[in-house]
Formats: C-alpha cells, sequence, structure tokens
C-alpha cells in the first residue's frame, strides 16, 4: 500500500454486501430471460460485490448483446477462461448452485433493491474513506470541502435512471400536467414568468428544470438583466430566488437592486448625492423591497456542489420556502470540484452539473456567460450580434443549455467605433440564439443605462 494510503481494514470496516441477494438476481434472470433485460437497464456490473457475480454479470451482457442464448452452458464455456474461477468444472459448480438456490422469482424487485442499496452504501463509505485520505494529505480545507461534496453529489446523480415508457403512459403524463397547467394551482407547474412579456410569448416563461444560458459582452448589461428577472419573479410572482454573485459583493448587488427599483440614477446612487425626491423614492424601494425573497451569496470560485449545499441549506428550514429560481453570475468565475486537463474540460464539467442540479432541484438556473471577442469584429459576419460558436471556453455550454439567450445593444457598438448613424440609445435585443421547447427570435427591449434596468418597449416608449 502506498504511504498515506488507508484501507478499510485497517479502520476496521467491512464492506456491506448480501451474497444471497446477488446470487438470487443472477440466478432468476438465468430461469427468465426477461428479467436479464430488466437487470441491463436496472444494474451494473460494479453494483455486484462478489468477483465471480460481477463476472458471471458481465458475461450475461455480452452474450445477450452478441444475441447469444444465456444459460448455463453458455455461461460455462465463457466464464472458462475468467481469472474468477479456477476453471471450467469451477464455473459450473457455482452457475449451478445459484440457478438452483433462488428463493422466489417473485421477489426480484426485492433482490435488486438489496444489491443496489448495498452498492450505494459502499459507494459512500469508499467516498469517506478517500476523504480522510485526503484529509491527512491535503492541508486545503476548502479543496476538501468542494471534494467531499463533489464525491456525494456523483454518488446521488448515479442514483436517478428513468425507464422506457410507453407512449400510453407518457399521454397519461401529459394530460396530468395538462390538467394542472389549467387548473387553480398553475402557477406552480406552468413556466415562471420573466416580465418581458415578448420574451416570455417566445420561452413560455422560465421553464423548471432548464438550464437557462444568458451571455454578452462586457458592457451590454447582462448582469441588470438578470437582477431585473430576479427582481419580478420575487417580487410580483413571490418565488424565492438565489443570486450567486463572483464578481460583486452582495452589497452592490443590493444597490443595483435599490437603484432600478426606486429610479435613482446609478451614479447618484453610487457617490450617496440624492435629493430629497430620491430619499423619498429610496425608501419607498426599501419598503417594497424588504420582505422579498432574495438570497444573495458573493462567495468567489465556488463549485456546483457547494451552491447545491447552500440551497439545500434553504430548502431543508422550515421557516423559508424552497428555492425557485437560481442565478449565476457568471460562469466563467465557477470551479470545477474536480481537477480536469483544461479550462474547456472545466466549464464542460460545470455545465453539464448545473443542468444535473437544475433537473433535480427542478428550478430554473440561469448562468451568465462571457463571450469571446470574436463578437467584437464585423470580418465574415454583417455586424456585432452574438452568434452561438461566440460562447467562450466550450462548446458544452450550448450543449447543455436548454435555452441561450443574448444581449445586443447596437447603440454601444456606435458610440465605440465613433459612426455617424446613431441607434436608438434606449433599446436593446435580447437574442434567443437557442430555444429547446419553441423557437428561436429576437425580443426587442427597452434599456434606461441611468438606472441600469431593462423592460417592456410599450413601458419605454411612454417613458420617452
Amino acid at each position: 500500500m502506498p504511504a498515506g494510503e488507508l484501507s478499510l481494514s485497517s479502520l476496521g470496516i467491512q464492506m456491506p454486501y448480501n451474497m444471497q441477494a446477488e446470487q438470487s438476481v443472477l440466478g432468476a434472470a438465468l430461469m427468465d430471460e426477461t428479467i436479464l433485460n430488466r437487470l441491463i437497464t436496472e444494474l451494473e456490473p460494479d453494483m455486484f460485490y462478489s468477483d465471480q457475480n460481477r463476472a458471471i454479470y458481465e458475461q450475461m451482457r455480452m452474450l445477450f448483446s452478441d444475441s447469444e442464448a444465456v444459460d448455463v452452458i453458455t455461461l460455462v464455456d465463457a466464464l472458462a477462461q475468467n481469472s474468477a474461477f479456477k476453471g471450467a468444472d469451477d464455473a459450473k459448480i457455482y452457475i449451478a448452485h445459484i440457478a438452483e438456490t433462488v428463493p422466489a422469482i417473485s421477489n426480484v424487485d426485492s433482490y435488486i433493491k438489496i444489491v443496489r442499496e448495498k452498492y450505494q452504501t459502499r459507494r459512500l463509505i469508499e467516498a469517506a474513506r478517500s476523504t480522510l485520505e485526503q484529509a491527512v494529505n491535503e492541508p486545503d480545507a476548502d479543496m476538501l470541502l468542494e471534494s467531499a461534496e463533489q464525491k456525494l453529489y456523483d454518488i446521488r446523480g448515479g442514483q436517478e435512471k428513468s425507464g422506457v415508457k410507453t407512449i400510453r403512459e407518457s399521454i397519461l403524463e401529459v394530460i396530468d400536467t395538462m390538467q394542472k397547467l389549467s387548473g387553480a394551482d398553475r402557477d406552480k407547474f406552468a413556466g415562471i414568468p420573466t416580465g418581458f412579456h415578448y420574451l416570455d410569448n417566445v420561452l413560455t416563461g422560465l421553464g423548471r428544470s432548464d438550464l437557462v444560458i444568458l451571455a454578452a459582452r462586457p458592457g451590454m448589461g447582462k448582469t441588470s438583466f438578470a437582477l431585473n428577472i430576479a427582481t419580478t419573479v420575487a417580487r410580483q410572482q413571490k418565488v424565492p430566488t438565489i443570486i450567486f454573485s463572483l464578481e460583486m459583493t452582495c452589497e452592490q448587488l443590493t444597490d443595483r437592486i435599490l437603484s432600478s427599483v426606486a429610479g435613482i440614477d446609478s451614479q447618484a446612487f453610487r457617490t450617496g448625492r440624492l435629493n430629497n425626491s430620491d430619499w423619498n423614492d429610496f425608501a419607498t424601494a426599501t419598503s417594497l423591497l424588504y420582505n422579498v425573497p432574495i438570497y444573495m451569496d458573493d462567495s468567489s470560485g465556488i463549485s456546483v456542489p457547494e451552491l447545491k449545499a447552500k440551497i439545500r441549506q434553504i430548502n431543508q428550514d422550515p421557516k423559508k420556502e424552497k428555492i425557485g429560481l437560481v442565478i449565476i453570475d457568471y460562469l466563467q468565475l465557477m470551479q470545477s470540484a474536480k481537477r480536469t486537463e483544461s479550462r474547456v474540460q472545466e466549464i464542460s464539467d460545470i455545465t453539464r452539473n448545473l443542468k444535473i442540479m437544475a433537473k433535480e432541484l427542478n428550478v430554473p438556473v440561469i448562468a451568465l456567460s462571457q463571450l469571446s471577442r470574436a463578437a467584437e469584429k464585423t470580418t465574415g459576419r454583417s455586424d456585432h450580434r452574438p452568434q452561438l460558436s461566440d460562447l467562450r471556453d466550450s462548446g458544452s455550454i450550448e450543449q447543455d443549455a436548454d435555452v441561450v439567450l443574448f444581449l445586443y445593444r447596437a447603440a454601444y457598438y456606435n458610440r465605440q467605433n465613433g459612426e455617424a448613424e446613431q441607434a436608438n440609445e434606449n433599446e436593446a435585443e435580447c437574442i434567443v440564439a437557442k430555444n429547446r421547447h419553441g423557437e428561436t427570435s429576437i425580443v426587442r427591449l427597452g434599456w434606461d443605462g441611468a438606472h441600469t434596468r431593462f423592460s417592456n418597449l410599450d413601458e419605454i416608449h411612454e417613458q420617452y
């Protein structure tokens, strides 16, 4: 054993398993081919603790995939050279034994459950052993916490497998969903309105379990847009919202939210140069927002397991409602809980786990993202409007996202380039570049730079 490595035997721990349950599962599969079909979708070879049982199951799967018969004779022949058995005779005796000693095929569901539960327990013990070993050799407590959380996250994620369904079953589920959507409690099941009417028409609201990527070049207002959505969702829809800000402090976020809601010039707000009218508006805004269910966290370099742990703490608090919307500002500042070879692999791991988290928590997750500098150039493109190929660091961002939104303000580039023909300073575009549930589109929005807020165009036209 390498120096510094801990063994379970040295800790006095015996890995849990149930030999009879493992043998009964395999014996039932030998006696009934339909059971083998189920096992292949429900159990992996690693779930068997016994080397012999694992070897038998692996050969069963191989024979099945080759469309060969799976019985005592074919298994013995396939296992003749397997190191788990001394020889063909040894394999034949063992296989005959498990085929003859199945208590009851009708109880196979119980046997499968036992095998899976013992496997999960062993994984937990191994994760604890690995964490203890790291604690001895790794002085960085934060790294230890991230690693431990990732191990538990992986174990829990591996438990979820959905089986094959008939269209009849799916139709019944769709009917049930439609009834919920048209019922008195439809707000609990429908997409969450963002407050931007035309965007909601395209997206039908923020889909629960969706990963939404909101991307833009610096200066386009992606943080403002996300905060506008967070404020609307929490204040008007009463949906508890959590904002993870890896770049700004909680106080800075609150400043921007208050400035936007109060309608106070952001520059005046930051410098504290408020007139009497501003102070009245400020007091009104603080009163409106004081009890709004918005949570903020400004931890830097946070990982997905840490996000999930913080959300779980809120969800388990009986005095608080469960989180209904997660916003992350921004993706490229996050860290993976795993050590990866490149930043591209790290971003891929982060986006994949964000999507898994969204699905598991059944809430929309909005992750802000930077765009590459390609959007600044016009070579080979007609304008500066972002494209999916501009997403920075990894193609997995586009792959894992259910929705990709780009923010674009033509006036910003006109001003930067000193062009004579100026676009409307008070207008912006939200480009729906990917929409897994519907069409793509360009949604025109109002932009109020002084108060860092977006609005519906009908509202901005009434104002100006």
